[in-house]
């Protein structure tokens, strides 16, 4: 299983980026797709994430601003990233939970950078 993500870029503060990933390969069911952020110096840390019923999990800290959900293609989720702030600049990682493998699959990471 691969995951290939992609839309990170360079936006000003206050502006909008939307990523996507995909997931290709042997799959069976996904159990939960999320979205994981790491800048320079810190740990990784969950930004949001969705499950098969459409239940989604997202902190306080882009609570109102970032939204999750799967995309219209199979296998793929996205994050609508909204009023984006200098803090938000990190290497967005897409994950997925396939509980037959009982592993997380990860993406390559796309680099999210918002100037002030």
């Amino acid at each position: 299983v691969q995951l290939q993500a992609s839309g990170g870029g360079l936006v000003q503060a206050g502006g909008s980026l939307r990523l996507s990933c995909a997931a290709s390969g042997r799959i069976t069911t996904i159990n939960t797709m999320g979205w994981y952020r790491q800048a320079p110096g810190k740990q990784r840390e969950l930004v949001a994430e969705i499950t098969n019923d459409g239940w989604t999990n997202v902190p306080n800290s882009v609570k109102g601003r970032f939204t999750i959900s799967r995309g219209d293609a199979k296998n793929t989720v996205d994050l609508q990233m909204n009023s984006l702030k200098p803090e938000d600049t990190a290497a967005y990682y897409c994950q997925m939970w396939i509980p037959t493998d009982a592993k997380d699959y990860w993406g390559q990471g796309t680099l999210v950078t918002v100037s002030s």
